[in-house]
């Protein structure tokens, strides 16, 4: 009987291809999503003691099932050690030990782990087969990616080095040093072009130009990577 009732939990918290499996992801979400959005109403000013009563109601429904979904994983899990010190196993833990250490130490320093219930946005990535696909497909051009991000920086740093060349002689107190220039060189290799360094010599517009040029590039190729990577993913997913 016993192990016929941890096999039915089993079947219900670990699959999501099964009826029950997909309406107890479903609930989790949905708490998820309500617990986030009540953080975030907590943080507006003036609220009268009844919202503040509601949303701390909330909260703690939402944390005790929380908690009992994280001892339901340890105790149907066939590795408890595994999951407990894997990333989601973690991140579990993360989203609900705020709260209990919150309420058995009175001190004002920790209400620094109340931004760890943001964390609880990271369970909905195992209840989504689209964010499981997602993170496939980072999987399948990690090296790519790895190898994109050092041209990036490279990139950034030559542009920071050639635009303080061409402007600090004219703009001192703006590009004072390659490090300085290295915001520019992030605005302009990104497009987004913020307007509060920009260049005045002929030299510094040219360069400029060139170095949004490379920019467009360097935005394209990821997206593009991404987005074969993730077509290959759903062409690879079985039927």
């Amino acid at each position: 009987m016993a192990k016929k009732t941890m096999n039915r939990l089993r079947q219900i918290i670990l699959e999501t291809d099964t009826i029950p499996g997909k309406v107890f992801n479903l609930s989790i979400q949905v708490l998820i999503l309500l617990s986030l959005v009540c953080f975030s109403i907590e943080t507006l000013p003036d609220l009268k003691e009844g919202i503040k009563s509601l949303l701390k109601s909330i909260e703690i429904i939402t944390i005790i099932i929380f908690t009992i979904e994280y001892i339901l994983r340890i105790v149907v899990s066939e590795k408890r050690l595994k999951y407990i010190f894997s990333f989601y196993g973690i991140i579990d833990l993360a989203a609900i030990l705020p709260f209990y250490i919150s309420r058995t130490i009175d001190l004002r320093s920790l209400r620094v782990f109340r931004l760890f219930r943001l964390l609880r946005i990271f369970k909905i990535v195992k209840y989504s087969k689209a964010l499981q696909r997602l993170k496939n497909a980072f999987l399948m051009i990690k090296e790519e990616l790895i190898l994109f991000f050092f041209v990036t920086c490279f990139m950034i740093f030559i542009s920071a080095m050639g635009i303080y060349y061409f402007e600090n002689p004219a703009q001192p107190e703006v590009f004072k040093s390659i490090f300085h220039s290295m915001w520019w060189a992030v605005a302009s290799l990104t497009t987004v072009g913020y307007g509060d360094f920009y260049p005045i010599t002929t030299g510094g517009k040219i360069f400029t130009f060139i170095v949004l040029m490379i920019g467009l590039g360097i935005v394209a190729i990821p997206t593009g990577l991404i987005a074969s990577a993730f077509t290959k993913t759903i062409r690879n997913e079985p039927e």
